[in-house]
């Protein structure tokens, strides 16, 4: 599982308060490292043990350092011999030099190759020990070593200390430059959900500090936006082209059609005709829309709407229309052309599957929204994605008895998605589908820029 951008800034967070921590450890180490060394033999301790080892024999010396050997104190004699000055921190010295101010002594580090190791000795090598050394009156030489449980290095912290502070740190540094690392990468997803291939390429995030990957990558998505552009525009090119020859071929065979006598085979014909005609209108629409090629015009869309309601019942279609208050006048910014193919096909669409067409146009905060009832059975909410896909409809045949070639609210969709538009279907009040189209309500701008 990948971490999110969430996730990754929660572990750089841990990881700093994780090496603040450890900081905040070595410090009180380093501040106590001689208050640890002094309480590894207490002074009065140290005493009773001189005092001890001065009243027996040399025989019973060697029970005495049998008794008390242990890991954290050992005890050996040494033949008379010169002592060297102390080399630990005055204060230890003193600490000591009440208890022992009868003998002379140092006190000296233990060397650390006296010292067991276990961890890599990371700062300065391990040194977690005292050893003490004192003349006895017969000239010997009392060797006292004591040693802490806590293996520390020689500036007082911890063995292994070190080493985790150094992995911390190279974690936080490997976690910030991933994320820097990544963050064209998601401005990059970001780029390709606003990429649509009918309008102009859109600039890339720039990542020339980024590594030649990430670089090489931005380049290959940039180079295939373009291709996959120049082709839809090429596409949509042809398409435009084949759809305008056949209408102009089937112009013409309208026209032909006249010179037939009248009876029910002209009259099928050209409806036929009217038919393909219309079809052709539509896939001509749709390939300007889809190669971004629609004109841009101010449209009264409200009177847009009444002109085409007004057509369809001048046939005696059951068609009707309620404009809101503040729906008067509503400027859309669009192809007209468009426009009212959205209208009549929806209008149509209403009419055949649903017996009449209820239409309402209002405003909804900066949308124009058109809404379109009918009576019909309605759509079943599992088929209403379905539905809006080319050559889908609920009717299965393909008769013109009983529909047409299901393509009508896939065009529908394609221009209203060319205008910045929705197109949504729900249930209408009566029971029936409706179909409510919401566009951007054009807005004249204010002010000194305006």
């Amino acid at each position: 599982m990948r971490p999110s951008l969430s996730g990754r800034i929660t572990a750089t967070v841990l990881i700093a308060l994780l090496i603040s921590w450890m900081v905040a450890v070595a410090s009180y180490y380093y501040n106590t490292r001689d208050s640890r060394l002094e309480s590894l033999i207490e002074p009065d301790a140290l005493a009773a043990l001189i005092e001890l080892v001065e009243t027996v024999s040399s025989d019973e010396r060697a029970l005495i350092v049998q008794a008390i050997d242990t890991r954290g104190l050992q005890v050996h004699f040494q033949s008379p011999r010169a002592i060297g000055s102390s080399t630990v921190a005055p204060s230890i010295v003193a600490r000591y030099e009440a208890a022992l101010k009868d003998y002379q002594f140092s006190i000296e580090r233990r060397p650390a190759d006296a010292v067991e190791v276990r961890f890599p000795a990371i700062f300065l090598g391990a040194i977690n020990a005292l050893q003490f050394r004192i003349r006895l009156s017969d000239g010997e030489v009392l060797v006292v070593d004591t040693r802490s449980p806590l293996l520390v290095s020689r500036i007082g912290l911890p063995i292994g200390f070190g080493a985790g502070m150094i992995g911390s740190v190279i974690a936080l540094i490997a976690l910030l430059i991933m994320h820097r690392e990544t963050r064209p990468l998601k401005r990059l997803a970001a780029a390709a959900d606003r990429m649509d291939l009918s309008g102009d390429p859109i600039e890339l995030p720039q990542a020339r500090s980024s590594a030649p990957e990430i670089r090489s990558l931005i380049d290959s998505f940039d180079r295939l936006q373009r291709r996959l552009s120049n082709l839809l525009r090429a596409r949509m090119a042809m398409m435009g082209g084949i759809s305008h020859d056949v209408r102009t071929f089937a112009t013409r065979l309208r026209l032909r059609l006249e010179d037939l006598p009248e009876g029910p085979q002209r009259e099928r014909a050209i409806a036929d005709i009217a038919d393909m005609i219309h079809l052709l209108d539509d896939a001509l629409l749709s390939s300007r829309a889809g190669a971004g090629e629609l004109s841009e015009q101010l449209v009264e869309f409200d009177e847009l709407v009444v002109a085409e309601v007004d057509d369809r019942k001048a046939t005696g279609a059951p068609i009707d229309l309620v404009i809101a208050p503040n729906a008067e006048g509503a400027t859309v910014l669009g192809d007209r052309l468009a426009l009212r193919r959205i209208v009549a096909n929806l209008s149509d669409n209403a009419l055949r599957y649903g017996f009449v067409a209820h239409l309402r146009l209002e405003v909804e905060g900066d949308q124009v929204a058109l809404l379109v009832d009918d009576e019909g059975t309605g759509v079943p909410e599992n088929l209403r994605e379905v539905l809006l896909e080319p050559f889908v409809r609920m009717e299965s045949s393909r008769s013109r008895l009983t529909g047409g070639a299901g393509l009508g609210l896939a065009v529908v969709v394609s221009l209203v998605g060319a205008h910045r538009g929705t197109l949504v279907i729900g249930d209408a009040p009566s029971g029936g589908a409706r179909f409510a189209v919401r566009l951007p309500l054009f807005r004249a701008r204010s002010g000194p820029d305006a």
